[in-house]
């Protein structure tokens, strides 16, 4: 009894170290298609640990999305595995973590529709006027001259233009140090780099909560960042643009290009995650447009 209650303690400090589970295959593979090297992978290994069954399948998907040699030795090796008894605990971890996500997300959508209800209410409220708590203003001009994006090891100003014909803008806040946001960013690289080119009206601002210039840069590049950030430099002239943006991060907060908050990570206080964002913003690719921005097309 006493060794199952030591593993328990040593299996609940691992997965409870950053908020981070172990790695699976399917999440090496996300991670080196959104742009982690395997050298970087391995660091990240080292840390969390590997947790699956590396079989001819996943090996293949793991080479296929860029895995050194190395780095598939290492994992058959077994250099980053847990013993059978950790790995049995986290697996079950997991499984209730999955089955609690499963339980909020169904509770979410039960609730959406009742939000929606009151959002479209405190709209219709003041015909013609925008709620001076979702509208932050022109957003392309609010931002003008203040975007940078990480381009060929370094980052470069963009052109004043840069979101001219943009009709959604999804703020995304997040930071180097934050376990979840490092964890969430590959997922939205890899939507960005499947939606982006097929939606041009479409963009993604990084609004950094980052501690200095430096962690700033480093996440652009670790991450491949492929949108525009507001310059670190200018954030403090930027506040406003935090009040629908909730006190954690990762949060996306999606805009029209008049300011008008379309969809949050946050309804009020009640945190629904940057997932509930994307699933708006393809409803919104599908012909599901809130009335505001139907009618400014």
């Amino acid at each position: 009894m006493r060794r199952v209650f030591i593993i328990a303690l040593s299996t609940f400090a691992l997965v409870g170290q950053a908020g981070q589970l172990p790695l699976t295959s399917s999440e090496i593979s996300l991670m080196l298609r959104s742009g982690y090297s395997s050298a970087t992978v391995m660091k990240e290994l080292s840390a969390r640990h590997f947790v699956d069954a590396l079989d001819e399948t996943k090996e293949k998907a793991l080479l296929n999305a860029g895995a050194s040699a190395e780095l598939i030795g290492a994992l058959k090796s077994g250099t980053y595995s847990l013993s059978a008894e950790k790995t049995a605990a986290v697996l079950e971890k997991m499984a209730e973590l999955n089955e609690d996500r499963a339980v909020q997300a169904e509770l979410s959508r039960k609730s959406d529709a009742r939000y929606q209800a009151q959002v479209s209410k405190a709209r219709s409220s003041k015909p013609g006027q925008s709620d001076s708590n979702a509208s932050i203003g022109a957003v392309p001009g609010f931002l003008k001259g203040d975007l940078v994006q990480y381009r060929a090891g370094s980052v470069v100003h963009l052109d004043e233009a840069a979101l001219e014909n943009k009709k959604l803008i999804a703020l995304y806040f997040s930071a180097h140090w934050c376990g979840p946001c490092r964890k969430f960013t590959p997922q939205l690289v890899e939507y960005y780099n499947r939606v982006a080119q097929e939606h041009p009206e479409f963009e993604i601002v990084f609004y950094s909560r980052d501690r200095s210039a430096p962690d700033f840069e480093n996440y652009m590049r670790e991450t491949n960042m492929p949108w525009p950030a507001i310059d670190f430099a200018k954030l403090k002239g930027k506040q406003e643009l935090t009040k629908n943006a909730g006190p954690g991060i990762p949060s996306l907060v999606l805009f029209d290009s008049s300011g008008n908050l379309i969809s949050s990570s946050y309804a009020g206080s009640k945190y629904r995650g940057p997932q509930k964002v994307l699933a708006d913003i393809d409803a919104i690719f599908a012909g599901k447009m809130p009335d505001r921005l139907a009618a400014s097309q």
